[in-house]
C-alpha cells in the first residue's frame, strides 16, 4: 500500500449537530430515515449487514432480515489497466449494491448516465476496482438463460445492465468484478411469478426439491449447498457470466447459511455420512467455494475470484459455516479474501487492530484486502459495546484505518506474509448518496480518503 504523508486531521467540533445526535444508530438508519423524506437506497441492504453483525459478541443467534431468451452479449473491449494486479498496484475498491438500481433503471439512458456518474465518482475518489451487484436474489442484472431478470429491471426494455457497466467502467480504467449472492433466493410470491423455464421455479414446483434443494426460511427461499445439483446451478451461473462478459473478477459476499436451525437441511444431513451438523455445513460451503474457484479458473485463469466473509471468526465458523481459515491457508479457494472488518479501533468485542492482526496471521494464500464500513461514518455503532460512539464522535475513523493499514502492511511485508493488498469500502451509496444528517461529515471524510487513495 502506497505510503502517504500524514494528513492533517480536521478539528472535530465539540458539539455534534443535533440532527446527528438524534439519528443515533437504532436499527440501521431507521431513525435517520424517519427524519428525512430521502431514504438511502442502500437502507435495507444495510439492515441485512447489521443483522450479520449483531453477533459481534459470542453466543448470540445470527440471522438475516428476510423482508425484504435474449441473445447473449458479445464481450466488450476492456480498458487499459482494467484489472489491477495486487503485486504491482494497490487494490482500492468500492461496493456498488443492488438497491441503487431501483432509482437508476427507469430507462437505458438513465441507467447509463447514473453508472457513468458513479464510476467517475469512484475514480475521482482514487478507486480502481468496483464490485457491482449482478445477482442478489437468484436473479440477473445481465442477459441470462439461467436466472430471471433482476427485480429492478424494466421488463419493457431490453438493455443489458452489465454490458453498460463494463463499457463505462473500462472507459475510466476501473476493474469491474461481478458480485453475486450465491445462496439467497426470492420470496414465494416472486418465485411463483417466474416462467417455468427457470430452474428456480421448477424446483419450487417439485415437492421433492421444495424444502430440500430450495428451503424457505422466514419467508425467503435459499438454495441448499448440500446438494451437488444446487452447487452446479450456482457455478453454471458464474460460467455464463464469464463466457459472455469481460468481467475482471467474480465476487461473492458473506451470505452463506441463513440460520443455525437444524431443520434447514435436516434431510440432507440425515442422508449424509456426517455426524456433526456444523462440520457438514462447513464442508458444503467449502465445496461450493472450491467449485466456483475452479469454474472461474477453467474459464479464464486471469479472472480474480474473491470472497468477502464476515470479520468475526466465531460467526463465520459456527453460525454462517464459512471455514475462512481453510480458505485463507489452502490453495484452490480464492484469489482475494476481503473480510468485512466493519469495526472501529474502540470496538468492545472486535477492536480493529486486533482483528486485523488475526486475519493477517492466517492469510497466507490469497491476497488480503480489508473491507471497511464507510456506512458507519457519523452514526452510532450499535453493536460495538463500549466503542459504540466512536464513528459518531470521530468521523475520521475510516481514513485513520486506511493510514493504520498502510503502516501495518509495511511492517508485515515479507516473503511469508505479503501484507495488505488493498482496501474496499462499503458502500457507494453511503459515500455518494448519504443521508442529509451525515452528508457534511462524509464529504470531509471523502476528502481525507481521496488524499490517501490518490
Amino acid at each position: 500500500m502506497k505510503k502517504k504523508n500524514q494528513i492533517m486531521k480536521s478539528v472535530i467540533s465539540v458539539l455534534i449537530p443535533v440532527c446527528v445526535l438524534s439519528c443515533m444508530f437504532t436499527g440501521c438508519y431507521d431513525t435517520i430515515n424517519n427524519m428525512n423524506n430521502h431514504i438511502n437506497p442502500d437502507h435495507y441492504y444495510l439492515q441485512e449487514i447489521e443483522h450479520l453483525h449483531v453477533t459481534d459478541s459470542p453466543g448470540k443467534q445470527s440471522g438475516f432480515n428476510q423482508n425484504s431468451d435474449s441473445d447473449l452479449i458479445s464481450k466488450s473491449d476492456p480498458g487499459q489497466n482494467s484489472n489491477p494486479d495486487s503485486d504491482s498496484l494497490e487494490i482500492r475498491a468500492v461496493w456498488l449494491p443492488v438497491m441503487l438500481y431501483e432509482n437508476w433503471m427507469k430507462s437505458e439512458t438513465q441507467f447509463r448516465e447514473s453508472i457513468r456518474d458513479a464510476f467517475r465518482n469512484c475514480q475521482e475518489l482514487g478507486c480502481n476496482t468496483i464490485f457491482v451487484h449482478v445477482r442478489a436474489y437468484c436473479d440477473a442484472y445481465y442477459h441470462s438463460q439461467i436466472f430471471p431478470a433482476g427485480t429492478f429491471m424494466n421488463p419493457e426494455q431490453d438493455y443489458d445492465p452489465l454490458e453498460i457497466m463494463l463499457e463505462e467502467a473500462h472507459a475510466v480504467n476501473l476493474s469491474i468484478h461481478a458480485w453475486i449472492n450465491p445462496m439467497r433466493a426470492q420470496t414465494a410470491q416472486k418465485i411463483t411469478a417466474l416462467d417455468q423455464k427457470y430452474i428456480l421455479r421448477q424446483w419450487y414446483d417439485d415437492p421433492d426439491k421444495n424444502g430440500t434443494y430450495l428451503v424457505n426460511f422466514e419467508g425467503r427461499y435459499y438454495l441448499n449447498p448440500a446438494y451437488q445439483e444446487v452447487r452446479e446451478l450456482i457455478a453454471d451461473g458464474v460460467q455464463e457470466i464469464l463466457e459472455n462478459y469481460d468481467v475482471d473478477g467474480i465476487h461473492m459476499d458473506d451470505y452463506f447459511y441463513p440460520t443455525t436451525e437444524p431443520a434447514f437441511d435436516q434431510d440432507a444431513f440425515t442422508q449424509s455420512e456426517f455426524q456433526d451438523l456444523a462440520e457438514f455445513r462447513r464442508t458444503n460451503c467449502s465445496e461450493l467455494v472450491k467449485l466456483l474457484y475452479q469454474t472461474v479458473k477453467n474459464q479464464n485463469p486471469d479472472v480474480i475470484f474473491s470472497i468477502s466473509p464476515q470479520g468475526n471468526f466465531e460467526i463465520n465458523f459456527n453460525q454462517l459455516y464459512a471455514d475462512v481459515k481453510c480458505w485463507c491457508s489452502e490453495a484452490g479457494y480464492c484469489d482475494w479474501i476481503i473480510p468485512q472488518l466493519y469495526y472501529g479501533f474502540e470496538n468492545g468485542t472486535c477492536p480493529f487492530r486486533e482483528i486485523l492482526g488475526e486475519w493477517a496471521e492466517i492469510c497466507t494464500v490469497p491476497e488480503l484486502v480489508v473491507g471497511l464500513a464507510a456506512y458507519k461514518i457519523g452514526t452510532q455503532d450499535q453493536w460495538a459495546g463500549s466503542g459504540k460512539l466512536e464513528f459518531l464522535t470521530n468521523p475520521a475513523v475510516i481514513s485513520e484505518e486506511l493510514e493504520y493499514l498502510s503502516e501495518f502492511s509495511e511492517s508485515q511485508t515479507s516473503q511469508a506474509n505479503p501484507g495488505i493488498a488493498g482496501t474496499a469500502l462499503y458502500s457507494y451509496s453511503s459515500l455518494f448518496e448519504p443521508e442529509q444528517a451525515v452528508s457534511a461529515l462524509i464529504a470531509e471524510e471523502k476528502s481525507r480518503i481521496a488524499e490517501l487513495w490518490n
